[in-house]
């Protein structure tokens, strides 16, 4: 942040410059400009890249969402959005955003240290009214818990305040479910952890982003089995199934193929690290008990994914 404030509002930088202040290669600038389109705003055909005061907003503000977890093609689609300018006031707005962001996951995590569940459950939900529950988990939750368990990992203590502070999480997204009084999708959508998947978080964060948009979901959660997946789809019939593989090992295609045929076909959705390794694995010639599954990339992702076979 102090870095974007020095930048002067009509200065630009190299990619090499860039690379310095994000702390990563310049391949993996000219990657981002290739793949999701952003780059530098003014570059000519002939011409070294050169990046504006905005063009450094955006890629922090991207390089800010992948270390939290975010998929990049996701952090850069959020990254392009902001309500940037190359005037300094609004630059500067957006570093105090920042940094009050920054600010609100040290606090939560030093109450999370002190086992103060009132004042979490506050703040979390004052973020969730100021900027909506999908905003709340990408910006404030993921990097609490990244960091939480980048502690865990470095120190090996801790994992008592992990569980503490994921049931309080838990609690707090899962407060809407069942409770929308007129949903917007006709067919349910169906949310299960596969195998013997038992983080199940993420998949709570994702119902709960539905829920703020009013589509009805129900939720299986965590080490759902085959039979009881296939008889809910039987049952229910849902317009879209997402499943979530946090681990490697819970992502078994059979979870895909072995689900029952019904009319009108349901989109199935694949979400977590458990999944992306597998579709890794299988390149451009994955199996065909996969064919008609669709690999998601992050909570905005999978819920643009699901208002799409909802056509809401």
């Amino acid at each position: 942040m102090r870095a974007l404030q020095a930048l002067e509002p009509d200065e630009s930088l190299t990619v090499a410059a860039v690379a310095r202040r994000l702390g990563v290669a310049p391949s993996t600038l000219r990657t981002w400009d290739r793949r999701y389109g952003i780059g530098p705003s003014k570059h000519s055909v002939g011409t070294h890249r050169r990046y504006s005061a905005t063009d450094l907003a955006r890629l922090t503000a991207m390089a800010r969402l992948i270390m939290a977890g975010v998929a990049p093609k996701e952090a850069a689609t959020k990254a392009l959005t902001l309500n940037l300018k190359s005037g300094g006031t609004v630059i500067d707005k957006a570093c105090r955003e920042s940094e009050d962001q920054s600010n609100l996951v040290s606090l939560l995590y030093k109450s999370a240290l002190k086992f103060e569940q009132l004042k979490i459950e506050t703040l979390i939900r004052k973020s969730i009214t100021d900027i909506g529950v999908e905003a709340t988990w990408v910006e404030i939750i993921a990097p609490l818990l990244t960091e939480v368990g980048d502690d865990w990992v470095r120190t090996g203590d801790g994992i008592e305040v992990e569980h503490f502070l994921s049931e309080i999480l838990r609690k707090i997204l899962s407060e809407n479910f069942g409770n929308i009084s007129k949903p917007k999708n006709a067919r349910p959508v169906l949310l299960a952890c596969v195998g013997n998947e038992v983080h199940s978080l993420a998949l709570t964060a994702l119902a709960a982003v539905l829920a703020e948009s009013k589509i009805d979901c129900i939720f299986l959660g965590a080490r759902t089995p085959q039979v009881a997946l296939n008889q809910v789809v039987l049952k229910s019939a849902p317009s879209a199934i997402f499943l979530w593989a946090q681990l490697s090992e819970n992502a078994d295609r059979s979870f895909v193929s072995e689900l029952p045929t019904i009319r009108p076909a349901p989109r199935v959705l694949l979400g977590g690290p458990g999944w992306e390794s597998l579709n890794r694995k299988n390149g451009k010639s994955k199996g065909k008990a996969l064919d008609k599954a669709v690999f998601t990339q992050g909570i905005s992702d999978a819920r643009n994914q699901i208002l799409q076979a909802l056509a809401v």
